[in-house]
């Protein structure tokens, strides 16, 4: 290894050592983040993320990953521009164009991998004037919490409910969600009793 180094001017070096860290870095990263991990969670700096308009992440810029990904490029690009003889000076500017390219193309990787992960979520807001069905009765004034079951988000779900109606809903009747009261619970009302 010493050999291979000895015959390179200092800039060659210097993009040879930051591309093979950066790039042992970037591989950990990928690992990480499709087993679960998330390496960027206390590392975003203030200022730097523009928020999703459903309240989910926004599209965050400057994070860990995207660093590791702008000095891996960065490397790589000024090891290949080295090769084909290029000025410091350009090789330079290349280098931190794809750099920065990278970090835009892995911003965008990363904002819509979360965006698939948290399309499943059940979003409570969308239960309100959803039109379902007690399956476990509901007390009356709030007294006991039952189950209605409905179709948001385009599947069927199962969800707490209470009531304000002066007498218990029982199971099969027809209700509308009003109100949501908690992340897990709705306020519902009768629209029409069972038979």
């Amino acid at each position: 290894m010493k050999e291979f180094f000895d015959g390179m001017s200092t800039f060659e070096q210097t993009y040879w050592i930051i591309a093979l860290i950066g790039s042992v870095i970037f591989i950990i990263v990928l690992i990480t983040t499709f087993i679960g991990g998330d390496m960027d969670s206390d590392m975003q700096m203030d200022g730097t993320d523009f928020e999703a308009d459903d309240g989910g992440v926004g599209f965050q810029f400057f994070t860990f990953k995207n660093l590791v990904a702008f000095f891996t490029i960065f490397g790589w690009t000024g090891v290949v521009c080295s090769d084909y003889n290029l000025s410091s000076g350009l090789t330079l500017i290349i280098a931190i164009i794809a750099g920065l390219l990278m970090m835009v193309a892995t911003s965008s990787l990363f904002y819509f991998m979360h965006r698939l992960a948290e399309s499943g979520t059940l979003q409570m807001k969308n239960a309100i004037g959803v039109i379902g069905e007690v399956y476990l009765p509901i007390g009356a004034n709030r007294s006991s919490t039952g189950k209605v079951q409905l179709k948001v988000q385009g599947s069927l779900r199962e969800l707490e409910a209470l009531t304000d109606e002066k007498e218990d809903l029982q199971t099969g009747a027809v209700v509308k969600v009003t109100k949501i009261i908690s992340a897990e619970l709705l306020l519902v009302e009768i629209l029409s009793k069972t038979k």
